[in-house]
């Protein structure tokens, strides 16, 4: 018999404060921030013990992923966005504008965009990544909401 668990993020303070830019679409190429909420629901045949997963297992992983994106700004590696390395800075050229960043406080993520569904992509393929491969669950899908009920959902299945 299948089930599944979800988890709320909003809830359970999974959640991170970050700034980014989207230089794709001309209101969000400014840039701004949000505060955004993880989430999860596992599907999968319960254990003998009646049990998918352990909540405390997968809101571990959710809130590490958060706490790495908590404060910080997102910056994608994948995209057309100029982008410069420096010692103590990241330059980054976009819409005209050119923006100059503490290299401590960015985080460069393999991603072609900070939309919220590549991030909900990033955040599932951490989880899928790091979850113990030998439990029971047959699909999983992450969400990550980029304020309450504005979000994206995205699913892997075996």
């Amino acid at each position: 018999m299948q089930s599944y668990i979800i988890i709320d993020g909003w809830k359970t303070n999974i959640r991170f404060s970050s700034a980014h830019i989207i230089p794709e679409y001309e209101k969000c190429g400014r840039l701004h921030g949000h505060t955004y909420a993880i989430h999860a629901k596992v599907v999968g045949t319960p254990d003998e013990k009646g049990i998918i997963i352990d909540f405390s297992v997968l809101k571990h992983i959710l809130k590490t992923i958060a706490e790495e994106l908590d404060h910080r700004i997102l910056i994608p590696t994948d995209s057309g966005v100029s982008l410069i390395q420096k010692n103590k800075s990241i330059e980054i050229t976009a819409l005209g504008k050119h923006y100059v960043f503490p290299k401590d406080d960015c985080l460069l993520l393999p991603i072609s965009s900070t939309s919220v569904e590549n991030l909900a992509n990033y955040v599932l393929e951490r989880v899928v990544n790091e979850l113990d491969s030998s439990l029971a669950f047959t699909s999983i899908e992450i969400g990550v909401d980029e304020g309450y009920g504005q979000g994206a959902r995205m699913s892997k299945t075996w």
